[in-house]
Protein backbone atom coordinates (compact mmCIF):
# COMPACT_ATOMS: atom_id res chain seq x y z
CA UNK A 1 0.00 0.00 0.00
CA UNK A 2 0.99 3.60 -0.53
CA UNK A 3 -1.15 5.15 1.83
CA UNK A 4 1.69 6.09 4.04
CA UNK A 5 4.11 7.10 1.33
CA UNK A 6 0.98 9.65 0.44
CA UNK A 7 0.42 11.10 3.92
CA UNK A 8 4.08 11.67 4.16
CA UNK A 9 3.99 13.63 0.95
CA UNK A 10 0.72 15.86 1.65
CA UNK A 11 2.24 16.67 5.32
CA UNK A 12 5.84 17.72 3.71
CA UNK A 13 4.20 19.64 1.30
CA UNK A 14 1.40 21.30 3.31
CA UNK A 15 3.86 23.91 4.69
CA UNK A 16 4.43 27.57 3.97
CA UNK A 17 8.31 27.44 4.30
CA UNK A 18 8.20 24.10 2.36
CA UNK A 19 11.07 23.92 -0.42
CA UNK A 20 13.04 21.85 -2.54
CA UNK A 21 15.90 21.00 -0.11
CA UNK A 22 12.88 19.15 2.42
CA UNK A 23 11.75 16.97 -0.22
CA UNK A 24 15.83 16.34 -1.28
CA UNK A 25 16.52 15.05 2.23
CA UNK A 26 13.44 13.11 3.12
CA UNK A 27 14.36 11.38 -0.24
CA UNK A 28 17.79 11.04 0.74
CA UNK A 29 17.09 9.83 4.25
CA UNK A 30 15.41 6.92 2.65
CA UNK A 31 18.80 6.06 0.92
CA UNK A 32 17.87 8.11 -2.71
CA UNK A 33 21.33 9.12 -3.71
CA UNK A 34 20.17 10.18 -7.06
CA UNK A 35 17.90 13.13 -5.95
CA UNK A 36 18.67 17.11 -6.61
CA UNK A 37 16.91 20.26 -6.65
CA UNK A 38 17.07 23.79 -8.20
CA UNK A 39 15.39 26.84 -7.60
CA UNK A 40 14.79 29.28 -10.29
CA UNK A 41 13.64 32.69 -10.12
CA UNK A 42 10.78 33.69 -12.45
CA UNK A 43 9.41 37.61 -13.14
CA UNK A 44 6.83 36.34 -10.48
CA UNK A 45 8.99 34.49 -7.90
CA UNK A 46 10.88 31.31 -7.68
CA UNK A 47 10.31 27.76 -7.53
CA UNK A 48 12.48 24.81 -7.09
CA UNK A 49 12.51 22.12 -9.25
CA UNK A 50 13.00 18.74 -8.07
CA UNK A 51 14.38 15.45 -9.95
CA UNK A 52 15.33 11.93 -8.50
CA UNK A 53 16.15 9.01 -9.97
CA UNK A 54 15.28 5.03 -8.49
CA UNK A 55 17.25 2.94 -10.23
CA UNK A 56 16.56 -0.53 -11.68
CA UNK A 57 18.11 -3.84 -10.97
CA UNK A 58 18.66 -3.96 -14.65
CA UNK A 59 17.98 0.03 -15.26
CA UNK A 60 20.35 1.66 -17.71
CA UNK A 61 21.89 3.53 -14.83
CA UNK A 62 23.35 0.32 -14.04
CA UNK A 63 24.34 -0.62 -17.71
CA UNK A 64 21.19 -2.73 -18.06
CA UNK A 65 18.31 -2.49 -20.99
CA UNK A 66 15.11 -2.10 -18.89
CA UNK A 67 13.21 1.22 -19.95
CA UNK A 68 13.27 3.94 -17.94
CA UNK A 69 9.84 5.64 -17.07
CA UNK A 70 9.14 9.37 -16.24
CA UNK A 71 6.73 10.08 -13.27
CA UNK A 72 6.09 14.67 -13.73
CA UNK A 73 4.00 16.14 -11.18
CA UNK A 74 3.18 18.87 -13.10
CA UNK A 75 1.07 21.85 -11.66
CA UNK A 76 1.70 25.57 -11.33
CA UNK A 77 1.90 25.72 -7.68
CA UNK A 78 1.22 23.80 -3.97
CA UNK A 79 -0.05 26.85 -2.37
CA UNK A 80 -1.36 30.66 -3.38
CA UNK A 81 0.36 32.60 -0.34
CA UNK A 82 -1.03 35.04 0.63
CA UNK A 83 -4.15 35.45 -1.27
CA UNK A 84 -5.02 31.57 -0.32
CA UNK A 85 -3.76 29.71 3.04
CA UNK A 86 -3.07 26.40 2.84
CA UNK A 87 -2.46 23.44 0.46
CA UNK A 88 -3.98 24.01 -2.57
CA UNK A 89 -6.01 21.86 -5.39
CA UNK A 90 -3.13 22.09 -7.82
CA UNK A 91 -0.87 20.80 -5.49
CA UNK A 92 -2.13 17.30 -6.06
CA UNK A 93 0.28 16.27 -8.67
CA UNK A 94 3.20 17.61 -6.52
CA UNK A 95 1.59 15.19 -3.80
CA UNK A 96 1.12 11.85 -6.12
CA UNK A 97 4.94 12.46 -7.47
CA UNK A 98 6.58 13.16 -3.95
CA UNK A 99 4.07 10.01 -2.68
CA UNK A 100 6.01 8.06 -5.76
CA UNK A 101 9.13 8.38 -4.90
CA UNK A 102 8.86 8.19 -1.35
CA UNK A 103 6.97 4.99 -2.10
CA UNK A 104 9.79 3.60 -4.72
CA UNK A 105 12.60 4.47 -2.69
CA UNK A 106 11.23 2.67 0.43
CA UNK A 107 10.52 -0.48 -1.77
CA UNK A 108 14.06 -0.51 -3.06
CA UNK A 109 15.33 0.15 0.65
CA UNK A 110 13.32 -2.86 1.62
CA UNK A 111 14.81 -5.12 -1.50
CA UNK A 112 11.96 -4.60 -3.73
CA UNK A 113 13.85 -3.73 -6.38
CA UNK A 114 12.06 -2.19 -9.56
CA UNK A 115 13.60 -3.29 -13.50
CA UNK A 116 13.44 -0.39 -14.73
CA UNK A 117 14.63 3.09 -13.88
CA UNK A 118 12.02 5.89 -12.47
CA UNK A 119 12.81 9.39 -13.09
CA UNK A 120 10.38 11.59 -10.82
CA UNK A 121 10.30 15.16 -11.54
CA UNK A 122 8.04 18.17 -9.94
CA UNK A 123 8.92 21.63 -8.74
CA UNK A 124 7.99 23.02 -5.13
CA UNK A 125 6.47 26.74 -4.80
CA UNK A 126 4.30 27.21 -1.73
CA UNK A 127 3.46 30.68 -2.97
CA UNK A 128 2.37 30.90 -6.47
CA UNK A 129 0.58 33.41 -8.25
CA UNK A 130 -3.31 32.69 -9.78
CA UNK A 131 -4.80 33.57 -13.18
CA UNK A 132 -7.66 34.07 -14.60
CA UNK A 133 -9.26 30.89 -16.59
CA UNK A 134 -12.36 29.75 -17.81
CA UNK A 135 -14.51 27.89 -16.14
CA UNK A 136 -12.39 28.56 -13.11
CA UNK A 137 -9.69 29.88 -11.74
CA UNK A 138 -6.20 28.16 -12.31
CA UNK A 139 -3.05 28.44 -10.70
CA UNK A 140 -0.45 30.32 -12.00
CA UNK A 141 3.47 29.80 -11.94
CA UNK A 142 6.25 31.93 -11.77
CA UNK A 143 8.40 30.26 -14.41
CA UNK A 144 6.87 29.36 -17.81
CA UNK A 145 6.24 26.40 -19.51
CA UNK A 146 9.20 25.83 -21.47
CA UNK A 147 11.27 26.18 -18.40
CA UNK A 148 9.45 23.62 -16.49
CA UNK A 149 9.79 21.68 -19.34
CA UNK A 150 13.27 21.67 -19.30
CA UNK A 151 13.77 20.88 -15.30
CA UNK A 152 11.05 17.99 -15.45
CA UNK A 153 11.55 16.01 -19.27
CA UNK A 154 14.54 14.07 -19.09
CA UNK A 155 16.07 12.53 -22.54
CA UNK A 156 15.81 8.86 -20.82
CA UNK A 157 12.62 8.93 -20.09
CA UNK A 158 11.88 6.38 -22.56
CA UNK A 159 7.58 7.53 -21.87
CA UNK A 160 6.45 9.55 -19.51
CA UNK A 161 3.38 9.70 -17.06
CA UNK A 162 2.00 13.14 -16.72
CA UNK A 163 0.14 14.04 -13.24
CA UNK A 164 -2.04 17.12 -13.00
CA UNK A 165 -5.08 18.00 -10.95
CA UNK A 166 -7.39 18.31 -13.55
CA UNK A 167 -11.02 19.53 -11.98
CA UNK A 168 -11.63 22.66 -13.01
CA UNK A 169 -13.73 21.75 -16.04
CA UNK A 170 -16.95 20.57 -17.14
CA UNK A 171 -15.38 17.67 -19.57
CA UNK A 172 -14.55 14.85 -16.44
CA UNK A 173 -17.61 14.06 -14.06
CA UNK A 174 -16.05 11.68 -12.03
CA UNK A 175 -13.84 11.51 -8.47
CA UNK A 176 -10.93 9.90 -8.66
CA UNK A 177 -8.24 9.95 -11.76
CA UNK A 178 -8.46 9.33 -14.99
CA UNK A 179 -5.83 8.73 -17.98
CA UNK A 180 -5.83 10.58 -21.49
CA UNK A 181 -5.01 9.05 -24.84
CA UNK A 182 -0.94 8.50 -25.58
CA UNK A 183 0.43 11.60 -27.13
CA UNK A 184 3.61 11.19 -29.47
CA UNK A 185 4.98 13.74 -31.70
CA UNK A 186 2.14 15.52 -32.33
CA UNK A 187 0.00 12.84 -32.55
CA UNK A 188 -3.35 11.56 -30.37
CA UNK A 189 -2.82 7.73 -30.36
CA UNK A 190 -5.07 5.30 -28.75
CA UNK A 191 -5.64 4.58 -25.44
CA UNK A 192 -3.20 1.91 -24.63
CA UNK A 193 -4.93 -1.40 -23.26
CA UNK A 194 -2.56 -1.80 -21.24
CA UNK A 195 -2.40 0.89 -18.84
CA UNK A 196 -6.63 0.36 -18.48
CA UNK A 197 -6.18 -3.07 -17.85
CA UNK A 198 -3.94 -1.82 -14.86
CA UNK A 199 -6.23 0.89 -13.59
CA UNK A 200 -8.88 -1.60 -13.61
CA UNK A 201 -6.62 -3.95 -11.66
CA UNK A 202 -5.75 -1.09 -8.95
CA UNK A 203 -9.25 1.16 -8.53
CA UNK A 204 -10.56 -2.03 -8.65
CA UNK A 205 -13.71 -0.37 -10.57
CA UNK A 206 -13.83 0.32 -14.54
CA UNK A 207 -11.10 2.64 -15.85
CA UNK A 208 -11.95 6.00 -16.74
CA UNK A 209 -10.25 7.90 -19.23
CA UNK A 210 -11.08 11.83 -20.58
CA UNK A 211 -10.83 13.39 -24.03
CA UNK A 212 -7.96 15.76 -25.38
CA UNK A 213 -7.84 18.00 -28.20
CA UNK A 214 -5.56 18.71 -30.70
CA UNK A 215 -5.17 22.18 -28.61
CA UNK A 216 -4.50 20.48 -25.64
CA UNK A 217 -0.71 18.89 -26.63
CA UNK A 218 0.23 22.27 -28.50
CA UNK A 219 2.66 24.46 -26.33
CA UNK A 220 1.34 26.70 -23.88
CA UNK A 221 1.71 30.59 -25.56
CA UNK A 222 0.26 30.14 -28.92
CA UNK A 223 -2.86 31.28 -28.06
CA UNK A 224 -5.46 28.88 -27.97
CA UNK A 225 -7.36 26.85 -25.14
CA UNK A 226 -5.77 24.31 -22.96
CA UNK A 227 -7.86 21.77 -20.41
CA UNK A 228 -4.78 22.62 -18.54
CA UNK A 229 -0.52 21.89 -18.73
CA UNK A 230 -1.18 17.94 -18.21
CA UNK A 231 -0.16 17.54 -21.90
CA UNK A 232 2.60 19.85 -21.99
CA UNK A 233 5.64 17.64 -21.35
CA UNK A 234 4.17 16.26 -25.11
CA UNK A 235 5.68 18.94 -26.57
CA UNK A 236 9.25 18.51 -25.54
CA UNK A 237 10.40 15.70 -27.10
CA UNK A 238 9.57 12.13 -28.68
CA UNK A 239 8.65 9.58 -25.55
CA UNK A 240 5.39 9.14 -25.48
CA UNK A 241 2.84 11.00 -22.74
CA UNK A 242 -0.05 9.80 -21.16
CA UNK A 243 -1.76 12.46 -18.56
CA UNK A 244 -2.85 11.34 -15.65
CA UNK A 245 -5.76 13.49 -14.26
CA UNK A 246 -6.63 13.88 -10.51
CA UNK A 247 -10.70 14.78 -10.78
CA UNK A 248 -13.76 15.32 -9.33
CA UNK A 249 -17.42 15.23 -9.66
CA UNK A 250 -17.58 18.68 -9.65
CA UNK A 251 -15.71 22.09 -11.08
CA UNK A 252 -13.22 22.87 -8.08
CA UNK A 253 -10.73 25.88 -9.17
CA UNK A 254 -6.88 25.08 -8.80
CA UNK A 255 -6.16 27.64 -6.07
CA UNK A 256 -9.01 26.17 -3.72
CA UNK A 257 -7.74 24.55 -0.31
CA UNK A 258 -9.60 22.17 1.33
CA UNK A 259 -9.92 20.07 -1.70
CA UNK A 260 -7.65 17.52 -1.76
CA UNK A 261 -8.76 13.66 -1.34
CA UNK A 262 -5.79 11.60 -0.40
CA UNK A 263 -7.82 8.62 -1.17
CA UNK A 264 -7.50 9.67 -4.68
CA UNK A 265 -3.67 10.58 -4.48
CA UNK A 266 -3.10 7.32 -3.45
CA UNK A 267 -4.50 5.40 -5.94
CA UNK A 268 -2.84 7.37 -8.47
CA UNK A 269 0.62 6.33 -6.66
CA UNK A 270 -0.29 2.68 -6.70
CA UNK A 271 -1.24 2.86 -10.35
CA UNK A 272 1.75 4.57 -11.00
CA UNK A 273 3.38 2.16 -8.67
CA UNK A 274 1.97 -1.10 -10.82
CA UNK A 275 3.02 1.07 -14.57
CA UNK A 276 6.32 1.24 -13.53
CA UNK A 277 6.68 -2.51 -12.68
CA UNK A 278 5.26 -3.47 -15.65
CA UNK A 279 6.92 -1.28 -18.25
CA UNK A 280 10.68 -2.25 -16.99
CA UNK A 281 9.53 -5.95 -17.46
CA UNK A 282 8.68 -4.51 -21.37
CA UNK A 283 4.69 -5.65 -20.16
CA UNK A 284 3.20 -2.36 -20.63
CA UNK A 285 2.95 -0.27 -23.95
CA UNK A 286 1.89 2.98 -24.32
CA UNK A 287 1.26 3.13 -27.99
CA UNK A 288 1.79 0.21 -30.77
CA UNK A 289 5.17 1.19 -32.97
CA UNK A 290 4.19 -0.80 -35.72
CA UNK A 291 0.91 1.23 -35.90
CA UNK A 292 2.42 4.26 -34.96
CA UNK A 293 5.36 3.81 -38.31
CA UNK A 294 2.16 3.19 -40.58
CA UNK A 295 0.66 6.30 -39.44
CA UNK A 296 3.73 7.80 -40.23
CA UNK A 297 4.28 6.39 -43.69
CA UNK A 298 0.48 7.65 -44.47
CA UNK A 299 -0.22 11.25 -42.96
CA UNK A 300 3.52 11.91 -42.41
CA UNK A 301 4.78 14.09 -39.42
CA UNK A 302 2.99 15.69 -37.09
CA UNK A 303 5.73 17.40 -35.29
CA UNK A 304 5.03 21.08 -36.23
CA UNK A 305 2.16 20.68 -33.44
CA UNK A 306 4.59 20.63 -31.06
CA UNK A 307 5.45 23.97 -31.76
CA UNK A 308 4.44 27.36 -31.16
CA UNK A 309 3.38 27.28 -35.35
CA UNK A 310 3.39 30.71 -37.12
CA UNK A 311 3.40 32.77 -33.89
CA UNK A 312 6.99 34.41 -33.77
CA UNK A 313 9.51 32.47 -32.26
CA UNK A 314 7.89 29.28 -32.79
CA UNK A 315 10.48 26.53 -33.26
CA UNK A 316 10.40 22.98 -33.72
CA UNK A 317 10.16 20.61 -29.86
Amino acid sequence: MSFNATLKAFDLLDDPNVNGSAVVDLLRSLGVEQVATTRIEGPRGYTDFVKAVIPGHSGKGRGGQSPTLGVIGRLGGIGARPEMIGFVSDGDGAAAAVGTALKLASMSARGDVLPGDVIVATHICPNAPTQPHEPVPFMGSPVDMSTMNDYEVAPEMDAILSVDTTRGNRIINHRGFAISPTVKEGYILRISEDLLDIMSITTGRAPVTFPITIQDITPYGNGVYHINSILQPATAGRAPVVGVAITAESMVPGCATGASHVVDVEQVVRFIIEVAKAFGKGKCRFFDPDEFKRMLALYGPMNHLQTLGGTPGGTAA
